[in-house]
């Protein structure tokens, strides 16, 4: 199933980079959210790895950095934003800089609920420009992340992915669904509607994933380009060739 939906969103994804290398404007970003080990990597590496790596841009976003801080929030997102013809994956988002101060207390309530209208008011801004925003959420239950995370402490190739810090946020589980639950009553708009997969099961979250934006993609519904040139005089200029006329009538010695 999962390699003919990867078909279709090859087909999709080359239509929309020649569309946009003939002057079209649009582009899609995927963004990817959810708890730690819900495979948001996972999924990138499975779903994008379908397409053509030239038309896909990730960006992924941790911590702000110094430099980062000293922007508005939303400063080192739109710098990621797919350019016209391709498909950007965020492997979190903008939505860390609500869900994060709210659940650690970074900021007072009143700053980061102000930041529910700067998404949605951002996330129009992209649509109107021919972004076009699928948001999906990686829903992951607390028994399977803690046997993630101990896989990630029994197997030596999983040992990099671990942080303590993971434990640290487990503890406050429930800190973060509630603010989760905000963020989709806030920001799931008619124009940016948010997605929650179910993640227990990696083949079903890459499938559905995967097929999610084989649907954005159809309704995009991007054509190849009608050619800048006449095709009739190109074929005959190709037909009339001297250097392959010469190779034809070459005769081996």
């Amino acid at each position: 199933m999962l390699v003919e939906t990867g078909t279709v969103l090859a087909a999709h994804q080359e239509a929309l980079y020649a569309e946009a290398a003939a002057g079209g404007g649009r582009s899609v970003l995927l963004v990817l959210q959810g708890m730690d080990t819900s495979g948001k990597g996972g999924t990138i590496g499975r779903v994008m790895g379908m397409l053509n790596p030239h038309g896909v841009r990730v960006a992924a976003f941790g911590a702000p950095s110094e430099e980062e801080r000293r922007h508005h929030f939303l400063w080192r997102v739109r710098r990621q934003v797919p350019e016209s013809g391709r498909i950007g994956v965020f492997d979190r988002s903008h939505y860390e800089d609500v869900l994060v101060p709210r659940v650690r207390r970074l900021l007072p309530a009143d700053q980061w609920r102000k930041r529910y209208a700067e998404i949605n008011d951002f996330e129009r801004e992209l649509a109107e420009s021919g972004t076009t925003v699928l948001k999906v959420f990686l829903h992951i239950s607390p028994e399977e992340q803690l046997e993630r995370l101990r896989k990630r402490l029994t197997d030596p190739a999983k040992y990099w992915k671990y942080s303590p810090a993971d434990l640290d946020d487990r503890a406050l589980w429930s800190d973060f669904q509630r603010a989760y639950a905000d963020v989709f009553e806030q920001t799931s708009t008619p124009v940016t509607p948010w997605y929650v997969v179910p993640a227990d099961r990696k083949w079903y979250r890459n499938w559905a994933v995967a097929n999610l934006l084989a649907e954005t993609l159809d309704e995009l519904s991007p054509r190849f380009p009608a050619p800048g040139y006449d095709r009739d005089f190109e074929l005959a200029r190709l037909d009339a060739d001297p250097l392959a006329a010469a190779r034809a009538t070459r005769r081996p010695r």
